[in-house]
């Protein structure tokens, strides 16, 4: 007997309850009221990345100023905790009656556009009941993040069946993993290795960061001291999250636009930074000094030094090298030396995930993705009734959050007050010989996750309607200003 699937329909269909999907619902509430609305989350709460990963000392690699919304003041300090970015964002879901928009444990498989309905029809199942599921929408929302939840990245090293100890990925991280007194090899040089390091460090006997380039990092103390001084002086809240996040963001665009223009003189200031921990007899140049410019990848921000305070403490070391092989005691290096550990952690990166691994499909002809192009890092050609968030690389992922969110909200009300069903942007007659270039330029930004799976995502173009830009501070003006009744917008 085939049991028939109930379908709820929804004005908007929000597919993800972390950070960018808690934000999306926020906004619709809040400007578009007349807009009923669900967010499907496939994990059994919100938080999306700070419910995932579980492994010791997680916290943010921003501060949280910006990296909090612009709605709802941050009174923490600047570099936080996995467990304080959740209670912020209960508190979000809670101030704003949230909770009741949101389905938990709802996992999408297909999501299928149907050109003469003109909805969006979104299939799946409730993974703690295993029923099968069904939503239609007049829009989506895609707000799931950018990285398989289930399987971390790690490299194809030569035998590494051959090691006899525990190796653990810092995305599936065991809740039984017994460090104490333990051997310790940390593969990697990220952001993630900057954050678990210093947290095991202390119970381990050693931790050897094993890196084959380093990476740049930003060390200071885990405080805002403009931040303090209004605090002292009773100033209410929402104006000192205001004015911390516009000093923050002029800082970092001052910061940013030396990177590009001054390169050097960045460098030799960030390798500074680590010096007056570290000492200048330590081989900063070896473990240190990466070979790109600063901010071709991201740069992690270590909380009071904490990563260079274990070195300095004897219990954590650098090593500089490449893999030849594993070993059954550990991993010898192409330099011929031998690191022996008892747990060896691969904090190697993620894998990166295109709009959810969901199965796309318009007027049941497959979309591949790859075979679009993006308006503004939001939008495809040829998908109607869509907006993907994709943040930011050298700003907060929520400064992006709040802009799109803004601007979905916009489109909604003018659709909605001409009548208008249907939108979808198009190439203009001038864009007919546009070069059409991988998703992000390699000598802009070139993070290993992003290089593997470039071919996965959507085409850009020369220009900076068919590009996400990645550039906040020309975004936060621009974006606002878009006329929706640009000829880019193809409306029914």
């Amino acid at each position: 007997m085939t049991r028939t699937i109930k379908t709820e329909h929804f004005d908007v269909l929000i597919v993800g309850a972390g950070i960018s999907g808690v934000g999306a619902a926020y906004h619709l509430k809040d400007q578009c009221p007349d807009q009923n609305f669900v967010v499907l989350e496939g994990m059994e709460s919100f938080g999306g990345t700070w419910l995932m990963h579980t492994y010791p000392g997680i916290r943010s690699d921003s501060d949280l100023y910006t990296f909090g919304y612009r709605f709802k003041p941050w009174t923490g300090t600047p570099i936080a905790t996995a467990d304080e970015i959740l209670t912020y964002m209960g508190e979000v879901i809670d101030e704003n009656g949230l909770d009741q928009h949101i389905r938990y444990q709802h996992h999408i498989d297909s999501a299928k556009w149907c050109s003469k309905n003109k909805i969006w029809t979104l299939e799946g199942m409730r993974k703690d009941t295993g029923d099968a599921v069904r939503f239609t929408g007049k829009f989506l929302w895609m707000c799931q993040g950018y990285y398989k939840h289930a399987q971390g990245y790690t490299p194809a090293w030569k035998d590494l069946d051959k090691f006899k100890g525990k190796v653990v990925h810092p995305q599936t991280w065991p809740d039984d993993l017994d460090y104490k007194d333990k051997h310790v090899i940390m593969i990697g040089s990220g952001a993630t290795t900057a954050t678990l390091a210093p947290a095991i460090a202390a119970d381990c006997s050693h931790v050897t960061v094993l890196q084959r380039s380093p990476t740049y990092f930003i060390p200071g103390r885990n405080e805002n001291e403009l931040v303090d001084k209004l605090r002292m002086l009773g100033i209410d809240e929402k104006w000192i999250h205001e004015i911390a996040r516009r000093e923050i963001l002029h800082l970092q665009n001052h910061f940013t636009r030396r990177s590009f223009e001054e390169p050097e003189a960045v460098k030799e200031e960030l390798l500074a930074g680590v010096v007056k921990y570290l000492g200048p007899d330590y081989d900063i140049e070896t473990h240190f000094t990466p070979k790109y410019r600063p901010w071709r990848q991201r740069i992690a921000f270590v909380p009071d030094g904490d990563l260079f305070e274990g070195i300095n403490s004897g219990k954590a070391s650098m090593v500089t090298d490449e893999i030849e092989r594993f070993t059954e005691k550990g991993i010898l290096l192409k330099s011929g030396k031998e690191l022996e550990a008892d747990i060896i952690i691969t904090a190697t990166g993620f894998n990166l995930s295109v709009l959810g691994e969901i199965n796309f499909s318009i007027d049941d002809e497959p979309l591949d993705f790859a075979e679009t192009v993006t308006y503004r890092g939001m939008m495809f050609t040829g998908v109607p009734n869509m907006v993907w968030i994709f943040g930011y690389f050298r700003a907060s992922w929520t400064l992006r959050v709040d802009l799109i969110g803004d601007f979905v909200c916009r489109l909604l009300n003018h659709m909605k007050d001409k009548g208008l069903k249907a939108v979808v942007p198009k190439l203009r007659p001038e864009d007919k010989d546009m070069p059409l270039l991988p998703w992000m330029d390699p000598e802009n930004f070139n993070p290993g996750y992003l290089m593997r799976s470039m071919h996965l995502l959507p085409r850009r173009g020369d220009k900076p309607e068919w590009q996400h830009t990645q550039d906040y501070w020309v975004e936060k003006d621009e974006l606002p200003k878009i006329d929706l009744d640009d000829p880019i917008f193809v409306y029914k």
